[in-house]
């Protein structure tokens, strides 16, 4: 059994918004797992969340209750960035 993840916000409402955003996060780290750099773009195409979904999911990677991962942005040009999540070893 996965824990419970502790999301939060001005907006958030767990019982409308609590499966999505943890069925979000774990596709969103099954993929990323392998701690390849992709653009939001490539990261939304692979797990069909969209792309501000994505970029919210991977800041969370960061926080201490999430796991406090490391997220490494790259610039890749003409504005473009991607992104590689290396978990901590736990």
């Amino acid at each position: 059994m996965q824990q419970e993840l502790k999301f939060d916000g001005a907006d958030y409402v767990k019982e409308r918004d609590y499966e999505r955003l943890a069925n979000n996060h774990f596709k969103l780290k099954e993929l990323m797992k392998d701690s390849v750099y992709r653009t939001l773009g490539e990261i939304s195409k692979f797990i069909d969340v969209p792309e501000a979904s994505v970029s919210a999911g991977l800041r969370d990677f960061r926080k201490e209750k999430f796991g406090g991962h490391t997220l490494n942005k790259r610039y890749e040009g003409n504005g473009l960035y991607s992104y590689q999540l290396i978990l901590k070893k736990h």
